[in-house]
This record gives structure tokens, C-alpha cells and sequence, in this order.
């Protein structure tokens, strides 16, 4: 490229050790999809189920067709450098050859990624990269915290109880709640692993009898288990971005979510699989109702200490005397982004469109947490 300024490298990140993988690999697609070519280079890394990293194939299908998940299944096997001077990936082979990475893209869901774990190895290895650090990606990923942060900000949430495994403190046995609990939630309730996203493992409790069951269902993903209380309300979500050049966080127009008759609940199924929901994007809101939603979610993000981006879920709702309650369900720091994902199409309904807002997370990242 004699002559002309070298692009930079992007490294694309996506797969992962959660049970989030396949939806990872989609969202990956479309990031890749809409990444500028003339301005960045990109490198393909896949991390396979049971997380060794390569470098991915560009004909790795990253897309759900027929029904059928994506996964990494194979490439040439790297390793990221944890020298801040090398900053890169090193292949592993007799005639290895750094791969130099400018800034790097974890397009990575759930446990092993969007939880704080390759935030930190990155922070270790000296590379930027798009999305809050480690102390925000773990305590948004883990429910339980995620409450605690918003109650100390003052900000609204539903009722809730956690269970531990027989080993903690707050419960001996993880699948009993006691009568005053119960009476306390009410029913229905849902069952959740605390750290873990995409509803799996989530089960609505309408009886009961259900409860053991559920917890075990959530335990095979976390042994810690949240029990949240249903929230009557339509469920609205809003994007969040840091401002440009270090100003006060951006928020979206809203969504919302409504599922098609038929339809329990917005599971993983209803979410990537059944034409079981419909989105309005924009929500059908009034002003203030809209207002009121985006100042809670940049709030939100603020008190998460969140950094380049997040989506903050809501259920919108009316107190006793009529007035409009809004209760926060949960804030990502790294939302899906695949084609039906809501964060994108949020922004592109406030007039950013897909690669845009792929080169304004770049760019943050590139601009460094001081900049932000």
C-alpha cells in the first residue's frame, strides 16, 4: 500500500463457550456484513464451543437457515498475544506469523464474553476494543448485581429473590422458597440463571409445582438463580450509545415487542426461530412516555458505568392512580445484533443506519476509555 495510509485491522470476535454461540455467529454476520472496507481490514476469529480461537473461514456460515444454528467448527488456530507490544494474534505453527489487530469487535454473548472475561484479557493484551469494560460487563451480566446498582441509583425494578447453590448463604436449598416469598411474588413467576441472556434457561412458573423443575433448568446454566415476579406491561427497549467525542450518552428511539396470539412468553424460540412476535419500531408512544423511557436508559447506562453501548429492556405499565410505571428488566452491554435484532434497528429508526453504527463503535473504541 505504498502511498496510501494502511486500513485498520478489525478483529471480528464471535462463537464462545456460552450457550449463547450460534446466536453470536448470526450476530458476527451481520457485523462483518456491514463493516466499511475501504476504511477497515477485517480478520474473522471464532471461538469454538469449547474455546479454542481461530482464524475462521470466510465461507463460515453465520446465519440461521432452516432452522438450523450456525456454529465454529473449525480455522486456523490462533492465540491472542498478552504482551501489550504485540498486540495481535499469533497463529499456532511452525512458521507463525503475527497478525497485527488495530481494535477488536467481541461480537460475543453471554458467559466467556459478554461478562467481563475477554474484556479483561484484552485489557491485558493492550487492544482496544468496542463495548464496556470488564467491571460494567460483569456486573450487567450477572442479574443479581445488575439489580443492586440500579436500587442504589434509585432507579425502578421489579421484585425479586436470589437463589444460591447449597454452598451459599442465601438459600440451603436452591429449589425451595419459602411461604412468605411466594406470597410476596405471586404467581406467575419467572425463573432465570442469573448470569446467562437470550432466554435460555428460562422458565414461567404458573404453578407451584413447577418451581424445582425450573430451578434445575436454570441451574444447568448458573448455579446462582434469580426469581422475578411478573410485571404487568408492555415491554419496550431502548439502545444507548456514548456520546460523540466524550459527551453525555445518546439514547434511541424506543421499540416495542408484542407477541402474536398464541404466543406465552418472548422465549428463544420466539425470539430466533417461531414468526411468534411482532416489533414496532419506532413504539407507539407518546412524547413523554418516550421521553421517559430514554432518560431511564441512559440513567441506566450510567449507573451500570456502561461504555460504548448497551440496550436496556423495560416493562411499561400504570401504577394504582393511572400514571405510567416503568420498571427496568435488564441493561446488555453487548446486544444482539443480528438482522431482527432490536439495537440496530433502533438506531436505524433515529437515523443511524447499520454501518454507521458499526463505525461509530469503532471509532469509540479506537478514541480509548479516556476519550469516552
Amino acid at each position: 500500500m505504498s502511498g496510501q495510509a494502511r486500513k485498520l485491522r478489525v478483529a471480528v470476535v464471535f462463537g464462545g463457550r456460552s450457550a449463547e454461540h450460534a446466536i453470536s455467529c448470526v450476530s458476527a454476520g451481520s457485523v462483518l456484513a456491514a463493516v466499511d472496507p475501504d476504511r477497515y481490514e477485517v480478520v474473522r476469529v471464532g471461538i469454538t464451543r469449547d474455546g479454542g480461537w481461530v482464524l475462521a473461514d470466510p465461507e463460515q456460515r453465520l446465519a440461521i437457515v432452516g432452522g438450523e444454528l450456525p456454529e465454529v467448527t473449525g480455522g486456523t488456530p490462533v492465540t491472542l498475544v498478552g504482551d501489550p507490544g504485540g498486540r495481535g494474534l499469533l497463529p499456532l505453527g511452525d512458521d507463525a506469523r503475527l497478525v497485527e489487530v488495530d481494535v477488536v469487535f467481541p461480537v460475543l454473548h453471554g458467559a466467556f464474553g459478554e461478562d467481563g472475561t475477554i474484556q479483561g484479557q484484552l485489557e491485558m493484551s493492550g487492544l482496544p476494543y468496542v463495548g464496556s469494560g470488564v467491571f460494567a460487563s460483569a456486573a450487567s451480566m450477572d442479574k443479581e448485581f445488575t439489580k443492586k446498582l440500579l436500587a442504589a441509583a434509585g432507579l425502578p425494578q421489579g421484585d425479586h429473590v436470589v437463589l444460591r447453590d447449597a454452598s451459599g448463604a442465601l438459600c440451603p436449598d436452591p429449589a425451595v422458597l419459602d411461604e412468605a416469598a411466594r406470597e410476596r411474588l405471586g404467581l406467575p413467576v419467572f425463573v432465570k440463571p442469573s448470569r446467562a441472556g437470550s432466554s435460555i434457561g428460562i422458565t414461567k412458573v404458573t404453578d407451584w409445582a413447577q418451581f424445582p423443575g425450573a430451578v434445575a433448568t436454570a441451574r444447568a446454566i448458573d448455579p446462582k438463580v434469580v426469581v422475578e415476579a411478573a410485571v404487568p406491561g408492555r415491554e419496550v427497549e431502548c439502545g444507548v450509545l456514548a456520546g460523540r467525542g466524550g459527551g453525555l450518552p445518546e439514547a434511541s428511539q424506543p421499540a416495542e415487542i408484542r407477541l402474536k396470539p398464541g404466543t406465552d412468553w418472548y422465549d428463544f424460540d420466539a425470539k430466533y426461530l417461531d414468526d411468534a412476535v411482532e416489533f414496532d419500531v419506532p413504539a407507539d408512544l407518546t412524547p413523554e412516555q418516550t421521553l421517559l423511557v430514554q432518560r431511564t436508559a441512559t440513567r441506566a447506562y450510567l449507573a451500570m458505568d456502561c461504555q460504548g453501548l448497551a440496550r436496556v429492556d423495560f416493562f411499561l405499565g400504570t401504577d394504582a392512580d393511572g400514571a405510567d410505571r416503568l420498571v427496568i428488566n435488564e441493561v446488555n452491554t453487548m446486544p444482539g445484533f443480528t438482522p431482527i435484532s432490536m439495537f440496530p434497528r433502533m438506531w436505524a429508526a433515529s437515523g443511524v443506519a447499520y454501518p454507521e453504527l458499526v463505525d461509530r463503535l469503532l471509532a469509540d473504541a479506537l478514541a480509548g476509555p479516556a476519550a469516552r
